[in-house]
């Protein structure tokens, strides 16, 4: 059986930012050549499908500069340092929802881009939500749109491109495969 695994010989940083970092390693390959490998380091996100007691899941509408386009998205949001996830599910629903819940179930976890990306995704479900008195301030540079739609209504926001990112769009098959409608 063969090994696939690529052993790092150097690895240099080539940008570190706010949300992501850069770096270029230089690897051995399985069959002994060396080969250069563009990688992204982010902290993680998670992401959090809230279900209204009207059976409507949460979106918001948000603008998304590397598309240069607005996109209908599950609540989400990154990892803070030293924050896990289940707090960070919290924070974001209430900072973009103006809800909060008190009870969160773990659904799964999955790499959003593995060829060249480690960034993970811990994806949340609630129907237990409440509002808040006074919602909570989003980042300073997040403008979002609040919407509550059904799951017809947002499998038309799929076949129009509107709803256009992995993570949406396999909260939505998910909750479809539950018998939500």
């Amino acid at each position: 059986m063969m090994n696939f695994e690529e052993k790092t010989i150097r690895s240099k940083k080539i940008y570190n930012g706010r949300i992501i970092n850069l770096q270029l390693d230089e690897v051995t390959l399985p069959n002994g050549k060396t080969s250069t490998r563009e990688i992204i380091k982010h902290p993680g996100a998670v992401a959090i499908i809230a279900v209204t007691e009207n059976n409507k899941i949460i979106f918001v509408k948000q603008y998304r500069k590397a598309l240069e386009k607005e996109l209908v998205e599950i609540p989400a949001g990154k990892l803070e340092e030293g924050e896990s996830p289940e707090v960070t599910a919290i924070r974001e629903l209430e900072e973009e929802t103006g809800f909060t819940t008190d009870v969160l179930k773990y659904v799964t976890s999955f790499y959003t881009s593995p060829g060249f990306a480690d960034e993970i995704i811990y994806l949340y479900e609630t129907t237990n939500l409440k509002k808040l008195g006074e919602k909570k301030a989003l980042d300073e540079d997040e403008f979002v749109e609040l919407m509550e739609l059904s799951i017809t209504e947002a499998e038309k926001l799929m076949e129009s491109e509107h709803i256009h990112d992995a993570k949406t769009a396999f909260a939505i098959q998910y909750i479809k495969s539950k018998g939500m409608k």
